[in-house]
């Protein structure tokens, strides 16, 4: 195929984005590539254009240098020879994004500290340089070959372009309360939403939707106690992430060393995987010798059951751990069930 920029072989399509087309190419010195193309938006003024254009470019320049292994390596970035249309070369992460593993399930609380760990790292070296990211979203955290959370998409929104973009590539979720109400982006939003991004990690894609949109809410003020958490997620991580999102800037974590010290002490065990539907969610765990189940039943909005119970790996008895007597209302339920997991992380340590 045609090359858009001397030796750089642009091969197929790999995606597509708010602000242009991803594809992979091929590089003489990178091998496998991922190539952005961002192109000027539709009737979008001479002025405008070029001075974004001419920003990004900049902004390219300053971004290759910001290596961090948190980071999405970005190797070059020219305008195309009409002036329309930008190519940022980057490193090709293989595993893809995080939204996938949050359209799937909810992701255990081992992993969810890892990449928390790691795109915080990421997001310290950004802010280190004077950069803010101000796109954090699971679809903007991506796996490298061995598995490590990288951010990408950074340096390409501005604050004036900020709410376009984020109503047209659903990103509203994530815009903090202070900037809802006309101030400017900060270290502290890029906080606030990696706060949100966790949380979406934590309860998945469908947990997600069975409650309004939090776009329509955040304006409103405090959103972070609102929030509706899955009953095995402990009180610890909520604290930090209500304090990530927290609506007064000045209670929040103030930067990423703040953060990192808090994420290093949330508990990991025991390590639920999780499954939910519309009307049940499922929880299993291995040990050494059986497996451990919980699971919840929605029978309607006031009607709600739950039981948990043990299984051999081979031979023997399944046993019953605990439930409800018959069906309770919701607030019972999940009162019993955190009572369950709070009581069963203990005796698991």
């Amino acid at each position: 195929m045609s090359s858009f920029i001397s030796n750089l072989n642009i091969l197929n399509k790999i995606g597509n984005g708010h602000f242009g087309e991803v594809f992979l190419a091929n590089d003489d010195v990178h091998g496998h590539v991922a190539v952005k193309v961002l192109a000027r938006m539709q009737d979008e003024p001479d002025v405008r254009w070029h001075a974004r254009r001419d920003g990004l470019l900049r902004e390219a320049q300053f971004l290759a240098r910001a290596t961090h292994r948190n980071v999405v390596p970005v190797y070059h970035c020219v305008a195309s020879d009409d002036g329309e249309s930008i190519r940022f070369c980057m490193a090709l992460c293989p595993r893809g994004s995080l939204q996938t593993e949050f359209e799937r399930a909810p992701m255990s609380l081992l992993n969810v500290r890892k990449i928390a760990t790691e795109v915080t790292l990421g997001l310290q070296a950004l802010h280190q340089r004077g950069m803010l990211h101000r796109d954090i979203k699971p679809a903007n955290i991506l796996l490298d070959g061995s598995g490590t959370a990288q951010l990408g998409d950074f340096g390409l929104v501005t604050d004036d372009l900020l709410f376009g973009y984020g109503s047209a590539n659903g990103y509203l979720d994530h815009i903090a309360y202070e900037v809802w109400h006309g101030e400017p982006t900060s270290i502290k939003t890029d906080i606030w939403a990696l706060g949100m991004t966790l949380y979406r990690l934590l309860h998945g894609k469908t947990w997600y939707e069975l409650r309004p949109l939090p776009r329509a809410q955040i304006a409103l003020g405090r959103f972070a106690d609102s929030l509706r958490w899955l009953p095995h997620i402990p009180q610890k991580w909520r604290r930090t992430l209500r304090k990530m999102m927290n609506d007064d800037t000045s209670a929040r974590y103030q930067n990423c060393e703040q953060l990192l010290s808090a994420l290093a002490d949330l508990p990991v065990e025991p390590d639920w995987e999780c499954a939910v539907e519309s009307t049940k969610v499922h929880w299993h765990r291995v040990a050494k010798t059986r497996e451990f189940h919980t699971e919840w039943i929605v029978h309607s909005p006031r009607k709600h059951e739950w039981k948990a119970w043990s299984a051999p790996r081979g031979a023997g008895i399944t046993r019953r751990l605990a439930g409800s007597t018959g069906t309770i209302g919701r607030t019972a339920c999940v009162d019993e069930l955190e009572a369950f997991f709070t009581s069963h992380a203990s005796n698991a340590r």
